[in-house]
C-alpha cells in the first residue's frame, strides 16, 4: 500500500518536481559529512523553498486570471423546494459559480423563493423567472436558461435542486472545468450517486450531508444500481441546441461528450458505459426522508406531471435503494391518492416482507 502511495505521488504532475528535489537533497545530505558544510546544505535549502514559493505565487495567479475570465451560470427548475434552496445556493456559492438562474414553477398561490434566499436576489447572485402554476414546463425552462445565457457564460450548469456536485480535490468549479484535459469537451456528463434515505422516516432541518450519509449500495465502487443516469455541463457559445431530454438535453447532439475526467464518453440508451462515482459526481439526495419522498410524489414532476405510473416507476427506484417495510408502503399509500394493492402483492410474492 505504502509503494502504491509512493508511486502515486511521483507519478503526480503537480508533485514530481518536488519528489525529485527532496531526493536531490537527501542524496546531498548523504555525501556531506557530519557538521562539515553544513552551511551550505542551509542555503542550498532555503534557496530550493525560494522557489517553491514563487512557483506557488505563480500558480495562484493563473488560478485567479482563471476565475477572473470564466463564467459559469447554473439552471435550474424549482418546485416547492423552499426547505432546500438556501442550502443549494450556498452549496454553488461556495463552489465559485457567477450565477444561479432559478426558475420558479411553484403553484399560483405556492410557497415563495423570495421569503427564503431574498437576500442572494437582491445582491444579484441569484435570478428567479416566473413559471409558476405551468405544467410540464421543464424542457421551456431550460431552453429559456440556455438561450438567455450560451452566449454570455463559458458553461451551463443544468442541475436540479437535490444534486450537489462532488469535485474530490477541487474547491472552485472555474478551476475545475478550465482544466486541459476539458479542451476539446463541448459536454460534460456527471454521474447521480444516490443517497439512501437512511432509515428516516420524518423531515428535520439538518443539511442534507449530514441527514442523508449514506450512499446505495456499492456506489463507491463503480458498481451503481442507478444505471449510470447524468447530468449535463454545457460549453457556453454553441448556438442552435434544442434541450429535449433532462439529462443528456439532446440525445442527437453532435457535441463533443466527455465524462468527469475528460475522457470521451458513450452511452447504452441513457446510462453511460464509463461512470465514475469516485472523484466527479453528483450527490443525489433522491428521496431523503420517506415522508419527504411522499412530498415529492404529490407534488408531480416536471416532465410527467401527475401521471400514476410515474410515480409508481419512482416508488420502485426508492425501495431499489432503500429498506422494503409494509410500514413504508402503508405510510405511502395513507399520504397519497395511489393505490398498492398490486405493488404490495408483487413485493409479498418477492419474498420481502409476510
Amino acid at each position: 500500500m505504502d509503494n502504491d502511495k509512493t508511486n502515486n505521488f511521483k507519478n503526480s504532475k503537480e508533485s514530481r518536481v518536488i519528489y525529485k528535489t527532496f531526493l536531490f537533497i537527501d542524496k546531498l545530505s548523504f555525501f556531506l559529512s557530519k557538521g562539515k558544510n553544513i552551511n551550505k546544505l542551509y542555503k542550498i535549502i532555503i534557496l530550493i523553498s525560494l522557489v517553491f514559493f514563487f512557483i506557488t505565487i505563480k500558480m495562484e495567479i493563473i488560478n485567479f486570471r482563471i476565475v477572473k475570465n470564466t463564467k459559469v451560470c447554473v439552471c435550474t427548475p424549482v418546485k416547492k423546494e423552499n426547505r432546500y434552496i438556501k442550502e443549494y445556493v450556498e452549496h454553488y456559492r461556495k463552489y465559485g459559480v457567477d450565477k444561479i438562474f432559478l426558475y420558479d414553477n411553484n403553484n399560483v398561490d405556492g410557497e415563495r423563493l423570495e421569503s427564503v434566499i431574498g437576500k442572494y436576489i437582491k445582491k444579484g447572485f441569484v435570478e428567479v423567472f416566473d413559471y409558476r402554476g405551468k405544467i410540464t414546463a421543464i424542457y421551456n425552462m431550460m431552453n429559456d436558461c440556455y438561450q438567455r445565457n450560451y452566449q454570455i457564460y463559458d458553461w451551463l450548469i443544468f442541475f436540479e435542486v437535490d444534486e450537489h456536485i462532488h469535485l474530490s480535490n477541487y474547491t472552485n468549479l472555474k478551476l475545475y472545468l478550465q482544466r486541459d484535459a476539458f479542451k476539446n469537451c463541448e459536454i460534460i456528463y456527471l454521474n447521480w450517486v444516490y443517497h439512501t434515505d437512511n432509515n428516516l422516516i420524518y423531515y428535520d432541518n439538518r443539511p442534507l450531508h449530514i441527514r442523508f450519509p449514506e450512499v446505495e449500495p456499492n456506489a463507491r465502487n463503480n458498481v451503481n444500481r442507478s444505471a449510470s443516469c447524468v447530468k449535463s455541463i454545457l460549453r457556453g457559445h454553441i448556438p442552435n441546441i434544442v434541450i429535449k431530454c433532462p439529462h443528456k438535453l439532446n440525445r442527437n447532439l453532435k457535441l463533443k461528450k466527455c465524462n468527469g475526467f475528460g475522457n470521451p464518453v458513450t452511452f447504452k440508451g441513457m446510462h453511460t458505459t464509463n461512470p465514475d462515482y469516485k472523484f466527479y459526481y453528483i450527490d443525489h439526495y433522491f428521496s431523503k426522508s420517506l415522508e419527504e419522498f411522499v412530498d415529492k410524489l404529490n407534488k408531480g414532476d416536471g416532465l410527467h406531471g401527475q401521471k400514476s405510473w410515474f410515480k409508481i416507476l419512482r416508488i420502485g427506484s426508492y425501495f431499489n435503494r432503500n429498506k422494503v417495510t409494509l410500514e413504508k408502503l402503508n405510510f405511502i399509500e395513507n399520504h397519497t391518492t395511489l393505490n398498492l394493492t398490486k405493488f404490495k402483492a408483487k413485493l409479498k410474492k418477492k419474498g420481502y416482507f409476510k
